[in-house]
C-alpha cells in the first residue's frame, strides 16, 4: 500500500497542473486567434478579384527573399500553428478527462438553465459548446488543408491547382471550391462554430491568464465580442457571396 501511495505521489507531481493547462490553453488559442484575424486579411483580398487574391498568395510563398528562404514565413508559420493545435488539444483534453472525473457533468448541464454568478446566458451557452465546438474546429481544419492546400480528393475539386512559388490559383481554387453547396455550407456553419469558440476563448482567457481588474476583464469581453463577429461576417460571407454569384 505504501508503494502504491508513493507512486500516485510520484505521478502527481509530474502531472502538470490544472493553472498551466488553462494558461497554455489561453495562449496557444490567442495566437490562433491572431492568425485568424490575419488569414481574414488576407481572404478579404477576394474581394478586389483574382489578381489582388492570387498576388497575396503569391507573396506568402516568397516574402522577405532574398533575405530569408522562399516559403520560409509560411513554414514558419504553420510549424508554429501546428504545435500550437496539439498543445491546445492536449491541454482541453486533459482538463475536460479531470473534470468529468469529479462529476462535472451535472455542472455542464446545468449551465444551460442557470448560468453561474456573472456570466450571461449567452457566456453560459458558448461555455457549454466549448468541446463540440472545438472538436468540429478540429475536422474543419483538416477539410480546408485537404480542400485549398494540398488539393486532395475527393475533399478538393477537380479544378484544383497546386500553387508554386511563382504561380497562384488560389482564387480559381476557392470559388471552384465554395461553388459547391455543400463544401460551402460547411464553411459557413464552421465560421459560426468559430465566432462562439474564439468568443468564450477570449473573454475566459482574461482569467486563465490572471487578468483580475474589471476594466481589463471589459476589454477582453469587448476584444471577444468584436472578434467574433469581425470572424463570422468576414470568412462566414464568402461561401454565401459565392453561392449567389457575386464572387466568381
Amino acid at each position: 500500500m505504501e508503494t502504491m501511495r508513493l507512486r500516485r505521489t510520484r505521478r502527481d507531481r509530474l502531472r502538470p497542473s490544472s493553472w498551466l493547462l488553462k494558461v497554455t490553453m489561453a495562449v496557444t488559442g490567442l495566437i490562433w486567434v491572431a492568425f485568424v484575424l490575419i488569414h481574414l486579411f488576407g481572404n478579404l483580398k477576394v474581394f478586389s478579384g483574382a489578381e489582388a487574391f492570387d498576388s497575396y498568395a503569391r507573396w506568402l510563398r516568397t516574402a522577405f527573399y532574398p533575405f530569408l528562404p522562399k516559403g520560409f514565413l509560411l513554414w514558419t508559420m504553420r510549424i508554429i500553428l501546428i504545435i500550437c493545435l496539439l498543445l491546445h488539444v492536449m491541454c482541453a483534453y486533459i482538463l475536460w478527462s479531470r473534470g468529468r472525473k469529479r462529476g462535472s457533468r451535472t455542472t455542464r448541464r446545468s449551465v444551460w438553465s442557470r448560468p453561474t454568478e456573472g456570466q450571461s446566458k449567452i457566456q453560459a451557452v458558448s461555455a457549454a459548446l466549448m468541446p463540440l465546438t472545438g472538436v468540429l474546429i478540429f475536422a474543419f481544419i483538416i477539410i480546408h488543408i485537404l480542400d485549398l492546400t494540398t488539393g486532395t480528393p475527393p475533399v478538393a475539386t477537380e479544378q484544383f491547382v497546386a500553387a508554386t512559388t511563382e504561380t497562384s490559383s488560389a482564387y480559381a481554387n476557392l470559388v471552384a471550391s465554395m461553388q459547391r453547396p455543400v463544401m460551402a455550407g460547411i464553411y459557413a456553419l464552421t465560421m459560426a462554430l468559430l465566432a462562439v469558440h474564439v468568443f468564450h476563448g477570449v473573454r475566459t482567457a482574461a482569467s486563465d491568464l490572471g487578468t483580475t481588474g474589471h476594466s481589463w476583464r471589459q476589454l477582453f469581453l469587448w476584444t471577444a465580442g468584436l472578434c467574433a463577429l469581425v470572424i463570422l461576417l468576414g470568412n462566414g460571407t464568402i461561401p454565401i457571396l459565392v453561392q449567389l454569384g457575386v464572387i466568381q
